[in-house]
């Protein structure tokens, strides 16, 4: 496709126009900049639309860079999370994109270490500003505060036995690579483990290491007041959780009220702040999913502020 590159694909690049409508012109951001092919979108779309593009990866940074070169001042980078971005700023916004997958460039290089395959370490970290790594957390936290992040961020039902484990088995060799946490899976689920099992743990670690739930609750709310009067925000999210924070943000900054049920008279704002775009979320294509196998989890979902 036009905005693929070797570094990252992105998904959903037309439905993300079709919502953002760039050609209106305005200051954009992108705040999970990757390879880059959603910010060129949006700047090939119009030659008024400017940007804002946000990436707390430095690698990712400098190649979007070179092949943004050619926008000049119509672009700039910013090395941060996208939360710290949008409430560092108080620009008014056209509208916003956030796309939650790591890239595809992250998963394939063994070292950053985002892939259960055999020899990666247990790393995980978006920037090399964050505190801990995947393996720091198997060998540190306590053993209610391991199965806390096997709970929230991986839904694993069993996760107190899964933590008692990993506590009894750092105590003689610690965690540091995929094939040791990996053998813990398979002795922890025996037989019938599943890709999706591998998938949901390691998920569970990437998303504490980052904090990402955390991040993308205080980037809602932050790009939400920056939005200029019927500014867009969309977001292409890949996991329940992810979705799950978005589209409940969503359906409240929609509704009039939002009083317990319990009040006999509305007390709070009594106007809705925008706009559903989508009342249920849009997938990806089956043909951008055969290109693209990565899209297939993509969710896009898109919220209009109100005049």
């Amino acid at each position: 496709m036009e905005y693929d590159s070797g570094y990252h694909a992105p998904v959903m690049v037309a439905e993300v126009l079709e919502y953002l409508r760039p050609e209106r012109g305005g200051l954009f951001f992108d705040g999970t900049l990757g390879g880059g092919g959603h910010t060129e979108a949006i700047l090939s779309s119009d030659g008024a639309a400017r940007v804002i593009a946000v990436d707390q990866d430095t690698e990712a940074l400098a190649v979007a860079g070179r092949r943004l070169s050619r926008f000049e001042d119509r672009v700039e980078l910013v090395h941060a999370n996208f939360a710290s971005a949008a409430e560092s700023d108080d620009r008014p916004l056209a509208g916003a994109l956030l796309d939650l997958g790591i890239s595809s460039h992250q998963i394939d290089v063994l070292e950053r270490g985002f892939s259960f395959r055999s020899g990666a370490p247990l790393d995980m970290r978006m920037s090399a500003l964050t505190r801990y790594t995947a393996a720091d957390l198997l060998n540190e936290l306590p053993e209610k505060e391991l199965a806390d992040v096997f709970y929230r961020f991986g839904e694993e039902r069993r996760s107190r036995p899964l933590a008692r484990m990993v506590v009894h088995e750092r105590k003689t060799r610690p965690f540091a690579t995929s094939d040791d946490f990996n053998a813990l899976l398979d002795r922890f689920y025996g037989p019938r483990i599943t890709v999706q099992d591998r998938a949901r743990m390691y998920q569970a670690l990437r998303v504490a290491v980052n904090e990402e739930l955390d991040v993308l609750e205080r980037a809602l709310d932050a790009l939400r007041e920056r939005l200029e009067s019927r500014g867009v925000l969309v977001v292409l999210s890949y996991h329940s959780l992810e979705d799950r924070i978005v589209k409940d943000a969503f359906r409240e900054w929609s509704r009039a009220c939002i009083c317990p049920p319990e009040l006999p008279v509305c007390r709070c704002r009594g106007v809705a702040l925008g706009e559903l775009l989508t009342r249920k979320p849009v997938m990806a294509s089956d043909e951008e999913v055969e290109r693209n196998s990565r899209a297939r989890s993509a969710r896009l979902r898109a919220w209009r502020k109100a005049a």
